[in-house]
């Protein structure tokens, strides 16, 4: 509506004093040239009205149900897929733009070129051919890396065996492909990757659909579980602000009662030793 709004004071359609109502005197580096005038100092109109729209913590998945979707799971690229989104917290978009090159599945990746040791992955931003995008790629670290746990390691040396047993296992360098339904070979898409969950979740018989995102807050949750900073979890899920990881904090109950029982109790109240 601002912009509108501009675009009609730029062409006199708008009486110039709504300018006042809309803006206060900052800097102008969010209006357009016509609207700063000759004699501009560089100081911004900065917005007087801003929608805040709060964060909502959403649902997150439950471990019960992480462990429903791997056991519905049909093959080793399924499961595979569980524990990616769910226990190192990628994206659909990250995960189906995962290559076999940005796997580094052994205790040293200096063969590799890669200084970091233990397993851990890459998510580069690339332009796939099956439209897979990752979300943010900070210009300080152009190689993002995430380390993961033996289950995530254990799950894809199985799906690599059984990967390449078939004629066209290895016919893409994308760490997730079909393998069972056609194009044959091609690289899943992140659309894929979320109707896959869907179909998981009906399959385990579970009360709702498992998202995506369900899984993130999962394992956002469970670092923050598990005694991770705030800083700890923002930088694992990729976040590019701390405020960006808080609604994907979601305590479980056992915690939040350790919580309160690791509150030591007032010394007049303890009565006598």
């Amino acid at each position: 509506m601002r912009q509108f709004l501009l675009h009609g004071i730029t062409t006199k359609a708008v009486p110039s004093i709504v300018m006042a109502q809309l803006f206060e005197v900052a800097e102008d580096w969010e209006l357009p040239a016509e609207a700063r005038g000759e004699g501009s100092t560089g100081y911004p109109m900065r917005p007087r009205h801003r929608v805040n729209v709060p964060r909502k913590k959403g649902e997150r998945a439950t471990d019960r149900e992480i462990v429903a979707l791997f056991l519905a799971a049909r093959n080793a690229r399924d499961r595979f897929i569980v524990l990616l989104l769910g226990r190192a917290g990628l994206r659909p978009g990250g995960a189906a733009g995962l290559r076999r090159e940005d796997m580094h599945f052994m205790p040293d990746s200096t063969p590799l070129g890669c200084p970091k040791q233990r397993s851990h992955l890459h998510t580069l931003r690339r332009d796939n051919a099956n439209g897979a995008w990752a979300k943010r790629q900070p210009e300080v670290a152009p190689g993002r890396w995430k380390p993961v746990d033996h289950l995530v390691v254990q799950a894809y040396d199985q799906y690599v065996l059984e990967r390449t047993a078939l004629p066209h296992g290895l016919v893409s360098d994308f760490v997730l492909v079909n393998l069972f339904a056609a194009p044959l070979g091609a690289p899943m898409t992140a659309d894929a990757i979320t109707e896959l969950l869907g179909r998981l979740s009906m399959r385990a018989g579970l009360e709702r659909n498992v998202t995506p995102r369900m899984l993130r807050r999962a394992m956002g949750s469970s670092l923050s579980d598990a005694g991770a900073g705030l800083d700890e979890v923002s930088v694992l899920l990729d976040h590019a602000r701390l405020a960006s990881s808080e609604p994907y904090l979601t305590p479980a109950a056992d915690r939040l009662r350790s919580a309160v029982e690791a509150v030591p109790s007032p010394r007049e109240l303890e009565g006598p030793r």
